[in-house]
């Protein structure tokens, strides 16, 4: 099986959220199989910031599903899409 990476958009409550600490529970939300290899904070619109995720998994079933699920469970997030999803 290969390997895909995802980049993940997480969306805050609201402006005032520390994306410092979204981002530190997103390094523990993760589970097994899934690698985080990067984080990025993105200005989107009057002062709203989104957290960017890139993540390298496994090519086995269900595993993205997990991950996004475990990212919509970190406190003070609103929502995750996936952006980008491509095999390595």
């Amino acid at each position: 099986m290969g390997q895909v990476a995802v980049l993940f958009r997480l969306m805050p409550e609201s402006v005032e959220t520390d994306m410092r600490s979204v981002g530190e529970a997103v390094r523990h939300a993760v589970p097994a199989g899934a690698t985080i290899r990067g984080m990025q904070v993105k200005d989107i619109a009057y002062g709203l910031k989104a957290l960017l995720v890139s993540v390298v998994m496994s090519d086995t079933s269900g595993i993205l599903d997990a991950t996004e699920q475990a990212l919509a469970k970190v406190p003070h997030v609103e929502s995750v899409e996936v952006m980008e999803e491509g095999l390595l």
